[in-house]
């Protein structure tokens, strides 16, 4: 019986400018919550000094989270959704192509 869909996947190749700062990050990974239709319970977002963003959002499906390394141009991406509701799938493909990525590596598993 499978529960859910857990999307793990690096993004190389991002622009360092879409990875630097947690108020673009956090806009980014909000729009791409929106446009998956899955639902926000809350985030948070940490930003690294010099730069870099660690940031986290809980979904009533279950959680996305991000890890941003601008000074390599990588992201690692985390999308969990469970139930009938979301579409793991299509939030992590919106997340790669909003940051622009050149090269991506996704691992699928069945819950």
């Amino acid at each position: 019986m499978t529960v859910g869909t857990h999307v793990l996947g690096e993004l190389y190749g991002c622009p360092k400018d879409l990875l630097e700062r947690k108020e673009v990050v956090r806009k980014i990974i909000l729009s791409v919550i929106k446009d998956a239709e899955l639902n926000s319970l809350g985030d948070v977002f940490h930003q690294f000094k010099p730069h870099g963003v660690t940031g986290i959002v809980l979904l009533a499906e279950s959680h996305i989270s991000i890890h941003t390394w601008p000074e390599r141009n990588l992201a690692a991406v985390d999308v969990f959704t469970c139930g009938e509701e979301g579409d793991a799938k299509k939030a992590f493909e919106l997340v790669a192509e909003r940051l622009k990525a050149g090269n991506v590596t996704r691992k699928n598993i069945d819950r």
